[in-house]
């Protein structure tokens, strides 16, 4: 027997595995069968070199659990191990048997799982002790037993084992009994293991039989060793990669397109990617994406790991250049994981154009379900952007669909205002906004349908992206405002009286919102009186809310303008009426405003010709009184207008008018306008 003490450089070495090497202890069962993997596949390939010359016979992985001894015991016929091999590789912490032989078999082999050195010792993480038996492939070298209790003392003796290959006996300490547990191990198999080119058995195939389920004697295999994205793409049909995501994702709608990864240079790297069918909420969509090191399961957490936009996706990466390490951050930092993030962008972005240029047709149905990925990739990343603004689409509220260019070409003929600024309109809700919509249209103008959860945010980029282009929400003005031509309209009203229009509609509201009355000179056909909410507020708001940093207008409340057309018939008639009722009194309010006025010019011009110095504290008293003077008069004025608008059913019926095409017209008001509406009939 031998004796002697593991070769690591602190006492403490198995302490730290046991508690912070991993942060998750239940891939010790990945790691000891990933060992018995590359067991098996050095085996292949020795007798594919010819160096094995004997009988390869059943080389399937055997996992089983014995709760009364609790052990459980991964068993492989893999090349086995001589003594001086077990003295070098399990007493050796991190000098890992597969980098010797990756140098020997480099043009032969064709996958080593085993870059791990510190993975079995894994099995610390669980185990109050470890045994491991062994048999190489050489039949004149004896079989031989290690064990250790978790402690750098170990012993290798001479034993028994009726064939080649090696078993792992892990004696599970009591903090760790729920993996004594057969649907535990099961789960656990199926999350690390699921596709290991290797066939793992785990108990056996069982039946229904005499009204209970019984075991047929056949091994049950829990494992695909040939994947999808393991097979040439040249080989596989539509159904294949429908087939493929039922098994890694049984419950949920069929994807709307996939793409196959096969790149070997400049590293290597296999996958399948689905796009799903996103929901609104994109939290949920996250953590489909299965990262695996030569079909070792690695993670689903892979933010950091591909881009942002790209945790959307469903499906499957698997490269032998991802280390397959305990420390996400690490991983996340490594060059190559950064190289290969770069290129699932540019060929995720290929293959959409691809799509969209070879079938039209398909990509503009499939449009509303994956246009929010698209936008998420396009706000982000700056060269998907480059790449998605081809074929990305643009929706108008008649469901026709155009590219960026398509669109401008499209827009650009009637859409240009008078500053030569592109304007696009769109609507956010066609029913809600339809009166604004149908104005847009009578004008010839085209309308976009945005009512996706991020194109607030989209619309803010391409306004950086775009030449002397903006983006209107088309119930943010009047039409004639929205986009502003050299063609001002003919007032119908005095400036005085457009004023006196103001005061008259500036009636107290019970809504929460605020409204602030804005006269204006438009077609005489248009509506009388238009409810609009500035663009920058509204933007500023809606990206509050949805997280966009902008918290101080997200605890403002709504504010919206009370358009008013002073040349609308019934505007000009609430005007003349005003007039006619309060004649006499307005004449001599505006007589004295004029006067105080041109006081106030008239010192004004004496006060500009002086230094402030020479100006005594009685002239600067003098034209304080007159300031307050002119302020009272103007108040008077307001006051007895607004009286009259709050006292004329016309005046109240136009606003509530205005409110009902705006769908807030509600409760109480609603009622109210309804018997209005009666008795003005």
């Amino acid at each position: 027997m031998q004796t002697g003490k593991i070769g690591v450089t602190t006492e403490n070495i198995f302490p730290i595995i046991k508690k912070f090497l991993y942060s998750d202890h239940e891939i010790f069962l990945r790691e000891i069968i990933s060992n018995a993997v590359d067991a098996t596949q050095k085996l292949k390939t020795m007798a594919s070199a010819g160096d094995f010359k004997g009988e390869l016979g059943d080389l399937t992985i055997r996992v089983s659990v014995d709760k009364k001894k609790k052990t459980i015991t991964v068993t492989d016929a893999g090349v086995g191990m001589t003594s001086e091999e077990v003295d070098k590789y399990l007493n050796q912490i991190a000098f890992s048997s597969a980098n010797d032989f990756l140098e020997k078999y480099k043009d032969q082999v064709n996958s080593m799982i085993g870059h791990f050195g510190l993975g079995f010792y894994s099995a610390f993480m669980v185990s109050d002790k470890v045994e491991v038996v062994s048999k190489s492939w050489d039949e004149s070298e004896p079989a031989v037993k290690w064990t250790c209790d978790g402690s750098p003392e170990y012993q290798i003796e001479e034993t028994e084992r009726s064939g080649r290959g090696t078993d792992v006996i892990l004696y599970i300490d009591k903090e760790s009994k729920d993996f004594l547990e057969e649907n535990k191990i099961e789960e656990l198999l199926k999350k690390y293991c699921k596709f290991l080119p290797v066939e793992i058995a785990f108990g056996k195939e069982k039946e229904w039989k005499d009204g209970k389920y019984v075991e047929t004697g056949k091994d049950k295999i829990i494992n695909n060793t040939k994947p999808a994205w393991t097979i040439k793409p040249s080989e596989l049909k539509d159904e294949d990669y429908m087939k493929f995501y039922r098994e890694l994702y049984p419950v949920g709608d069929e994807p709307l397109f996939y793409i196959h990864l096969n790149v070997d240079y400049p590293f290597k790297l296999t996958g399948i990617l689905y796009f799903p069918k996103i929901k609104t909420n994109i939290e949920i969509q996250k953590n489909k994406i299965q990262l695996y090191c030569n079909q070792v399961f690695v993670t689903d957490s892979v933010e950091g790991i591909v881009p942002e936009f790209l945790t959307l996706l469903h499906g499957v990466i698997d490269s032998p250049d991802i280390p397959l390490n305990v420390s996400r951050s690490y991983l996340q930092s490594d060059a190559n994981v950064k190289k290969i993030s770069s290129h699932i962008t540019k060929k995720v972005a290929d293959r959409l154009n691809d799509i969209f240029k070879n079938n039209r047709e398909e990509f503009e149905k499939k449009w509303d379900n994956v246009k929010l990925f698209i936008d998420y990739g396009m706000i982000t990343e700056e060269k998907f952007y480059e790449k998605a603004s081809k074929f990305a689409l643009f929706k108008n509220t008649d469901d026709k669909y155009f590219t960026y260019e398509e669109y401008e070409n499209l827009i650009k003929e009637n859409q240009t205002d008078k500053n030569k600024t592109l304007v696009y309109l769109y609507s956010t809700n066609k029913t809600d906004q339809f009166p604004y919509i149908e104005k847009a249209k009578n004008k010839g103008y085209d309308v976009l349908h945005l009512d996706g959860q991020l194109d607030i945010h989209l619309i803010n980029h391409l306004e950086t992206k775009f030449k002397d282009s903006r983006f209107v929400r088309v119930d943010s003005d009047v039409i004639d405002k929205l986009i502003l031509k050299d063609d001002p309209k003919q007032a119908k009203l005095s400036k005085t009286r457009q004023d006196d229009i103001k005061s008259i509609f500036n009636i107290r509201l019970t809504n929460k919102e605020i409204y602030n009355v804005v006269p204006e000179t438009l077609d005489e056909n248009d509506s009388p009186v238009v409810i609009t909410q500035s663009e920058f507020m509204r933007r500023m708001k809606e990206m509050s809310a949805l997280g966009g940093g902008m918290n101080f207008y997200g605890e403002l409340p709504d504010s919206y303008n009370l358009v008013v057309n002073v040349n609308h018939p019934l505007v000009v008639k609430i005007s003349d009426e005003a007039e006619n009722e309060l004649g006499s009194k307005l004449q001599e309010n505006m007589k004295e405003i004029e006067r105080v006025k041109e006081e106030i010019s008239f010192i004004e011009k004496e006060h500009g010709r002086k230094k402030p110095e020479e100006i005594s504290q009685v002239e600067k008293d003098d034209l304080e009184k007159l300031r307050k003077e002119l302020e009272s008069y103007e108040t008077a004025r307001k006051e007895m207008l607004e009286t009259f608008g709050s006292n004329s059913k016309v005046v109240k019926q136009l606003i509530d008018l205005a409110l009902l095409a705006n769908n807030m017209l509600r409760g109480e008001d609603l009622s109210t306008f309804v018997k209005r509406s009666v008795e003005l009939l």
